[in-house]
């Protein structure tokens, strides 16, 4: 089997020696140095901004942000912007955990296309870990987004892979024509049919990006330019090489999923912002589809293992029971909320509503457990340091079933950080980034 031509239900996989690039941000023009590492099972994709002293952000939809014709990542502080090129090739080579250092907010641009990327890391070769099983996202329902005139379609595929349908119409008035690709990730030809092309701008967008202080490093020569006379300065690598970079973004952008999908997409027009707006939707079916399988299964620790597990004690004792323990990574555990907890008589007792402070309560209480997987043989205890993009979605009220996720960030010698989310049936009721200090454990 090749990197080309990939089964979806194969092991994780990272690369097998480090490696750098160089180079200038696309659209920004900054020099930066960006440095690949291989990273263990479950893992992720996660970037490391050196000259943030090593902060880290996950390559996860949830930390996307709104940036006009780029794919952006932000958690706090931390920025990484154009990661969808990178992502695209790392798509492609089923690679699945790695860490990537930068030492300024853009990744290198090279040429505006994947093709960088896919041959260094092809280059660097690929590891895999054969007692695990990559994740995946399996379309279970039709998911349509819309924006103007413009579409994405994801619907069902029995065929384990993800084939893509583009169209690429700017309209009869354009210089650039219409054009269509298909792409099928078992098939398809990636390293030499797709990787090569090249992002564009027509001639007055080159023009508004520039006087907006954007790409003022590039010529024509660098990337695509089109105006009614064809490429300035510059010559197609295929004959639609347009639609071709279009299926690039959208491999890159959802790969954000943290999981290839299984799936038929079929997109019209579509850009960063509407693969973004796919890639959500998608990403609450899977949760919405895993939260329902969990509430069928029995529970892996019960009340009594909790406590043995736990300091806590009621009334403070907020998790029910876990329900699901992925190592290290990531716990799942439920809280029910009956009207015979304490703070509901006082708590607007005419309409009882559980407060938000023991949402972000129970959040910390289950992140740590998740933490305690590895600091049972280590001497250390978590303790609650601070709390960061906090919010209360939804209220809470009794009779409902919180079901409670948290994923660990990070863990180091001295700080642990989680992100954490609370679900009453398919709505988020809380969410919230905690982080804590961990300390001696016979420290008073």
């Amino acid at each position: 089997m090749t990197a080309d031509r990939p089964d979806i239900m194969n092991a994780q996989q990272t690369i097998s020696k480090p490696f750098s690039m160089s180079g200038h941000g696309l659209f920004g023009g900054h020099r930066v140095n960006a440095t690949f590492k291989p990273a263990p099972t479950n893992h992720g994709i996660v970037f490391a901004r050196t000259d943030l002293n090593g902060m880290r952000v996950a390559a996860s939809i949830d930390n996307v942000i709104k940036q006009a014709r780029r794919t952006t990542l932000q958690s706090g502080v931390v920025t990484v912007e154009t990661c969808e090129h990178c992502l695209s090739a790392l798509a492609a080579l089923q690679i699945d955990n790695i860490l990537i250092e930068l030492d300024a907010a853009e990744l290198p641009g090279e040429d505006g296309s994947a093709q960088p990327y896919y041959e260094q890391l092809n280059q660097a070769g690929v590891q895999a870990d054969n007692s695990s099983k990559r994740p995946c996202m399996i379309i279970k329902e039709p998911v349509v987004v819309r924006e103007d005139d413009a579409s994405i379609t994801a619907i069902p595929s029995d065929e384990p892979a993800m084939h893509v349908l583009y169209e690429l119409d700017y309209g009869a008035d354009s210089p650039i024509t219409r054009q269509m690709q298909i792409y099928d990730s078992r098939n398809d030809d990636y390293a030499n049919q797709f990787a090569a092309a090249r992002t564009f701008c027509l001639k007055e967008e080159a023009m508004a990006l520039r006087e907006a202080g954007l790409c003022t490093h590039l010529t024509e020569k660098d990337v695509l330019v089109v105006s009614h006379d064809g490429p300035i300065n510059n010559e197609y690598r295929y004959h639609n090489e347009l639609a071709r970079h279009k299926i690039v973004d959208l491999i890159g952008d959802l790969y954000l999923l943290g999981a290839p999908v299984q799936g038929r997409i079929i997109a019209c027009k579509s850009s960063h912002r509407l693969n973004h707006a796919l890639a959500r939707k998608l990403a609450q079916q899977f949760h919405t589809d895993h939260r329902q399988q969990l509430a069928l299964t029995e529970g892996v620790t019960d009340i009594r293992s909790l406590m043995r597990m736990m300091p806590h004690r009621y009334p403070m004792l907020l998790i029910d029971r876990v329900l699901e323990i992925d190592g290290t990574n990531r716990i799942v555990g439920i809280k029910n909320v009956t009207i015979n907890e304490p703070y509901f008589q006082g708590h607007y007792p005419t309409a009882p509503v559980m407060p938000g402070v023991l949402l972000v309560e129970a959040m910390a209480q289950l992140s740590g457990v998740l933490l305690g997987q590895t600091l049972e043989h280590t001497g250390k205890l978590g303790i609650l340091m601070s709390l960061d993009r906090v919010k209360i979605r939804k209220t809470v009220t009794p009779g409902d079933q919180l079901i409670i996720e948290a994923q660990c960030v990070r863990i180091r010698s001295r700080i642990a950080q989680t992100r954490c989310k609370a679900f009453v049936a398919n709505d988020v009721a809380a969410e919230a980034e905690i982080k804590f200090m961990l300390i001696d454990d016979d420290q008073e």
